[in-house]
């Protein structure tokens, strides 16, 4: 891909996509007429908050605090009538969360213990099942799903600079400036995980595989934005932060050993490889220096960064359960299955 390539796919907006259901195509309507959402009110409340209606709605509503989409004007990012629905389901989602997580740990010990040690059985785990036994087809499928996430990687994350002070945010930047490329454009990690899906054979635009994206990967993406636009959660936002750093060396350890294993290519290895040890040394700033500065000086956020860590682990459980029951089926974890690799562009 040519530089001006580059620039052209990390500048535009991704395209608009189909509704899912009642709620997601009054908010595509909504975006393409520039006319308010009709009847949208009474979907939001009717819609199941786990589903592929309310989270792709949720999804498009977000994005326009990123790239926003080609076509759709800049000003709908503060469009009341998209706000107030989009608040409705984020209500949704929330209670949906906090439902799940009953009983869940409300001290940031209890939460981020378990995640400190590595499990002695890791045969329930989807990056354990990758690279000891996962296809080619199966990461390239990973690396689709994961795109949603990985192109806009830090970026919600950032949002919680402002609302720190002092040493955790001190520890925050410094973090995020790595993820960044440490000044170097090509060293951003989206710029890595662009390449990683070239090598695959994978269309590197951003957004260019929502519309194959299904819940369980919306979720996982939504959560990030939940938390990064409300100041009354940057606790949860630290928590989600934390918990993706905690766990991210062991995971990616395990996802560089799979494509090395399936010759997916040096970039594709790269990625993961470069995440290894990066995110060793995040571990130690985001513990004791994010969440311990923290801490210290809003002591009363700590069942928020607990309540941020637990509902990450419980969406990635979800996403990796998903996965997995529809590969045991020999089926797609993709809306649509991905084109043959040769086929691909």
């Amino acid at each position: 891909m040519t530089a001006s390539a580059v620039r052209t796919a990390f500048a535009v907006g991704a395209a608009l996509v189909e509704g899912r259901g009642p709620l997601s195509t009054a908010v595509v309507t909504s975006l393409r007429t520039g006319l308010p959402p009709a009847c949208a009110a009474e979907a939001a409340q009717a819609a199941d908050p786990w589903g592929e209606d309310l989270q792709l709605a949720l999804y498009l509503l977000y994005e326009l605090h990123y790239r926003g989409f080609d076509g759709v004007d800049d000003e709908r990012e503060w469009d009341p009538d998209l706000l107030r629905l989009r608040g409705q389901m984020e209500d949704r989602f929330l209670h949906a969360l906090r439902a799940g997580l009953s009983g869940a740990p409300t001290t940031v010990e209890e939460a981020f213990a378990p995640l400190l040690v590595e499990p002695v059985d890791l045969g329930d785990s989807l990056s354990h099942q990758l690279e000891k036994s996962g296809e080619l087809w199966q990461l390239r499928e990973y690396a689709a799903l994961r795109s949603l996430y990985h192109l806009k990687e830090a970026d919600p994350h950032a949002w919680v600079i402002p609302r720190l002070t002092g040493r955790s945010k001190a520890a925050m930047v410094a973090i995020e400036y790595d993820e960044f490329g440490a000044g170097r454009a090509d060293r951003i990690h989206a710029r890595l995980f662009a390449d990683l899906l070239e090598d695959l054979g994978l269309d590197s635009r951003y957004g260019h595989y929502l519309e194959q994206a299904p819940a369980p990967l919306l979720a996982t993406v939504n959560v990030m934005s939940l938390f990064g636009l409300h100041r009354a959660l940057r606790g949860a936002l630290v928590g989600h932060f934390a918990c993706v750093e905690v766990t991210s060396s062991p995971g990616s350890r395990r996802l560089a050993n799979a494509m090395r294993r399936c010759e997916a290519g040096q970039a594709a290895v790269h990625f993961y490889a470069e995440h290894v040890e990066a995110d060793a040394v995040h571990e130690q700033l985001v513990r004791h220096d994010v969440i311990g500065g923290l801490l210290a000086d809003e002591p009363a956020l700590e069942p928020d960064i607990a309540f941020g860590c637990a509902a990450t682990v419980l969406l990635e459980d979800r996403l990796g359960a998903f996965i997995q029951a529809r590969w045991g089926q020999q089926q797609s974890a993709l809306r649509t299955p991905l084109p043959p690799l040769d086929g691909a562009g």
